[in-house]
C-alpha cells in the first residue's frame, strides 16, 4: 500500500486484525523470521500467532503482571520480561506447537495453560514500565569486554535497584555483570527507556529518563563513561531505537517531540534534530531492519510511520479507537523464505496434495516476506499493517 494518503481517499486500513486478548497489549514481536508474532498484555498472558493462518499456535500465562516487552533468542527462545520482577526465557521449539493449548485469554483467562520449558528466570527492578534491552555478543566481543563470564552470549539491561541506575545481566549464567550508574549532577527520575548495543566494537547503553534527559555511556576496560546527557524532551522519554546504518539514534516521550541524535559523535550534547509532531504520547518506537523508516505507537490509537533520515511523517495509520502501546516490525529479509514448490505432474492424489502444498508454501512465503507492522492497543487487539 501507498503510505502516503490524499485526503480524498478513504483511510488505509489494516491488512488483518488479531483478537484474542482481555486486557491491553504491552508488547509485540515478530519470531522466527516472520512466520510467528507473539503477543503480551497487561494480565501476564502471551499468545503465539501463525502468521500464515493468523491463527494461535500456543497460549499460556507468563507472568502474574503487564508483560512489558518480548525478544527471540534464538529461533526456539522466547524472552519475556514482565512487570513482577520477572525476566524468563522460555524454550518453545516449532515441532512443540501441537502439544500447547489454543484457547486465548478472551475466551478463558482463568483456567491454567500448559508452559513452555522455563530456561533461565533472572529477577529484577521493575517499579517503573522500563523495558529489558538486549545484545548479543559474540565469543570474542564477550570475552574482551567481560573475562570473568566466559559463557556470555547475550547481554541484557534493565533498570538498577537505584532510581536511574541500569544494571546489565548475562545469559545464560544470568550473573550481574556491571552496574551504570546514574549522574548525581543532575536529577534525572526513573529510567524509562534503555537501549544496549556494540557500536565500532565498543559496548554502548544509551538511557531515557523520567525528567526528559537521554544519556549516552561507553563501556572501555571495565568501567562506564558517560559520554554525553542531552535535554530534548520536556516529559518523560517513552522509548528509543537507533539506526546504526545511518549512524543516528532516536527517542520519542510523553511530549510531542520526536529527536534524532548522532552515533557518529556520542559526545554531542545536542539532537541533530528535534522535530514538533503536534501528537503527545509516541513510544514503542522502533527503526526498521532496512534504516529506512521508523514508526510509533500513539495513546492516540493512532501508528505514525516517519522517514529515519529527514524525521518527516511518511503515514499515519488510524484503525484503533483506544491508545496503541505496542509496536514490532517484520524483518525485511528473513533467512528462511522459501519459494514456493512447482507443480509436478503425476496421479490426480499427487496433484492434489501438490496444489495443498503449494498453496501453504505461498502462504508461508507471504507471511514471511510481508513488510508488516504490528501495533497492540488497549482494546486488546494487534492490527497488521502492510507497508512498503
Amino acid at each position: 500500500m501507498a503510505l502516503l494518503q490524499s485526503s480524498t481517499l478513504p483511510p488505509a486500513q489494516p491488512a488483518y486484525v488479531l483478537r484474542g486478548h482481555n486486557a491491553q497489549i504491552h508488547s509485540v514481536c515478530f519470531v522466527r523470521h516472520n512466520t510467528r508474532l507473539l503477543t503480551g498484555d497487561a494480565e501476564g498472558w502471551l499468545v503465539l500467532w501463525n502468521l500464515a493462518t493468523k491463527r494461535p499456535v500456543a497460549v499460556w500465562r507468563g507472568h502474574s503482571a503487564a508483560v512489558l516487552a518480548l525478544s527471540t533468542w534464538p529461533d526456539d527462545r522466547l524472552i519475556t520480561h514482565g512487570r513482577d520482577g520477572k525476566l524468563r526465557v522460555w524454550q518453545l521449539k516449532h515441532s512443540d506447537e501441537p502439544t500447547f493449548s489454543v484457547v486465548l485469554p478472551i475466551e478463558d483467562s482463568v483456567t491454567p495453560r500448559h508452559e513452555p520449558w522455563l530456561l533461565h528466570t533472572i529477577s529484577v527492578n521493575t517499579l517503573n514500565f522500563c523495558a529489558f534491552s538486549a545484545c548479543k555478543a559474540s565469543p570474542s566481543e564477550a570475552a574482551q569486554l567481560f573475562p570473568e563470564a566466559n559463557d556470555t552470549a547475550l547481554l541484557v539491561a534493565v533498570p538498577g535497584d537505584r532510581e536511574g541506575d541500569i544494571d546489565v545481566y548475562s545469559l545464560p549464567s544470568k550473573l550481574r555483570l556491571t552496574t551504570v550508574c546514574a549522574p548525581k549532577t543532575v536529577k534525572l527520575g526513573m529510567a524509562m527507556c534503555v537501549k544496549i548495543m556494540i557500536h565500532t566494537s565498543k559496548l554502548v547503553l544509551i538511557a531515557g529518563y523520567e525528567g526528559g534527559d537521554c544519556c549516552v555511556w561507553r563501556f572501555d576496560q571495565g568501567t562506564w563513561t558517560l559520554l554525553s546527557s542531552t535535554k530534548s524532551h520536556s516529559q518523560p522519554i517513552l522509548s528509543l531505537d537507533a539506526a546504526k546504518s545511518l549512524d543516528r539514534y532516536y527517542t520519542s516521550a510523553a511530549d510531542a517531540t520526536i529527536a534524532s541524535y548522532s552515533l557518529a559523535d556520542l559526545t554531542a550534547c545536542r539532537p541533530v534534530k528535534a522535530m514538533e509532531t503536534k501528537h503527545s504520547g509516541q513510544q514503542a518506537l522502533h527503526v526498521r531492519s532496512d534504516d529506512r523508516i521508523f514508526a510509533t505507537a500513539g495513546w492516540d490509537g493512532c501508528v505514525r510511520v516517519y522517514s529515519a533520515k529527514t524525521l518527516r511523517e511518511l503515514a499515519v495509520l488510524k484503525w484503533h479507537k483506544q491508545g496503541c502501546y505496542a509496536l514490532a516490525f517484520a524483518d525485511l529479509f528473513p533467512e528462511d523464505a522459501q519459494t514456493p514448490v512447482d507443480d509436478r505432474v503425476g496421479s490426480d492424489q499427487e496433484q492434489a496434495s501438490t496444489t495443498l502444498q503449494t498453496v501453504g508454501e505461498r502462504r508461508k512465503t507471504k507471511a514471511q516476506t510481508t513488510h508488516w507492522i504490528a501495533a497492540g492497543s488497549k482494546d486488546g487487539k494487534v492490527s497488521l499493517w502492510d507497508i512498503y
